[in-house]
This record gives C-alpha cells, sequence and structure tokens, in this order.
C-alpha cells in the first residue's frame, strides 16, 4: 500500500475512534432515555386507559423520573451497594466498554455526585508574556501518581456554547482563585460571558 494512503488511512481511523468515544456515551444516554419514555409511556397510558379511561399527558416523563430518583434511592442502601460495586467491577473490565463506563461515570460524578469536582473556579494565565486568562476549574493538585512536578496542577477549562472542554497541566503560580460560586462561574463560560454572575448566591458545598 502506497505510504501516503496508509498514513491517512491510519488518520482517518484515529478521527473515527475519536468520535466514538465523544458520540458513545451521549447517544447511548438519548437511546436509552427514548427508549425507556417510549415504553413507559405507551405501558403507563394503556394501563391508565384500560383502567381508568382517561390518558395522562407527559405521565411517562413523571414515571420516568420517578424511577431515577427511586434508583438512586436504593442504589444508597447496605443491599443494593453489593450489587452496584459487582456490576462496577465487571464494566471495568470490558476492554473499550471501561473507558467509556469509567470516563462518564468520573465525569457525572464530578458534576453531581458527592465526590465533586468542579468547585475551586481559578483564572489561569495562559502565557507569561501576555494577558490573556482563562477561567477554569482545579480538578487535581496532587499530580505525582503521574511523576509530575508538584508545582504543576490539572485546570479544566469548559468551552463557550459547548458542555465540552480541555484538561490543562498548568504552573501553580499562573492561577489565580476567584471568589465567586463555581455554578455561576460553569454558566458564565458556557454562555461567553454573556450571563450575568449572583454574588448573593450561595458557594457550591463541597
Amino acid at each position: 500500500m502506497n505510504p501516503e494512503i496508509s498514513k491517512y488511512s491510519k488518520k482517518i481511523f484515529s478521527y473515527f475512534l475519536q468520535g466514538l468515544i465523544y458520540i458513545t456515551p451521549l447517544g447511548a444516554t438519548v437511546f436509552v432515555i427514548y427508549i425507556t419514555f417510549n415504553f413507559i409511556d405507551g405501558t403507563a397510558n394503556k394501563l391508565f386507559e384500560n383502567l381508568f379511561n382517561i390518558k395522562i399527558p407527559g405521565l411517562g416523563i413523571l414515571l420516568m423520573l420517578s424511577i431515577i430518583t427511586l434508583v438512586g434511592y436504593f442504589g444508597k442502601t447496605l443491599l443494593a451497594k453489593p450489587l452496584i460495586s459487582f456490576i462496577d467491577a465487571v464494566l471495568e473490565r470490558v476492554p473499550f466498554i471501561k473507558i467509556i463506563y469509567t470516563s462518564t461515570k468520573d465525569f457525572m460524578s464530578a458534576f453531581v455526585g458527592q465526590k465533586k469536582k468542579f468547585t475551586e473556579a481559578v483564572m489561569v494565565k495562559m502565557n507569561n508574556d501576555s494577558e490573556i486568562y482563562k477561567l477554569g476549574f482545579i480538578t487535581q493538585k496532587d499530580l505525582s501518581q503521574l511523576g509530575i512536578s508538584e508545582d504543576l496542577i490539572a485546570v479544566y477549562l469548559p468551552h463557550s456554547y459547548n458542555f465540552s472542554g480541555n484538561l490543562f497541566i498548568v504552573p501553580k503560580k499562573n492561577v489565580t482563585p476567584i471568589n465567586a460560586p463555581s455554578t455561576e462561574i460553569m454558566k458564565f463560560i458556557v454562555s461567553g460571558g454573556v450571563t450575568e454572575i449572583n454574588k448573593k448566591a450561595e458557594h457550591d458545598e463541597t
């Protein structure tokens, strides 16, 4: 095979895999919600029509939210924890699936879990020779497990008008803490600076 063609083929394939990593968690989530909603909404409304001869718009959404909440509740009980741990252990050993599962789980936990990560809003100086700053959140202060200098920390910089971002390893001296609620800073970044920061908003619980 022509070396140039082989080179481009590998590059295209790497882009394909990268796209798959981006799309799969979102696509799987949307698909599961869509299938679950259709099933619950259809079944629940059919049951109500047969029993009470009425159809309730939005019944599927209400039941789905209730089911998700109940799963979260029972997931914290002593009986359910061994099962959850077993499922985690199985999924974290399956090649490729473990990358998607663990990264998605950790990312969700960083936002809404008990071990929230996006709680320390900071302003990062991007270049020592200029006054360009970006807003972000400290995610790791100790990078010794990666063999990285203790003078460097991990900072996540979200994108505007998009629920994505990049991880940067930056010098501590370039990071300035921001005295504002992290939720307000996140909204400010995602909106491209359009949203006004509510100074009266309570700071996020750590």
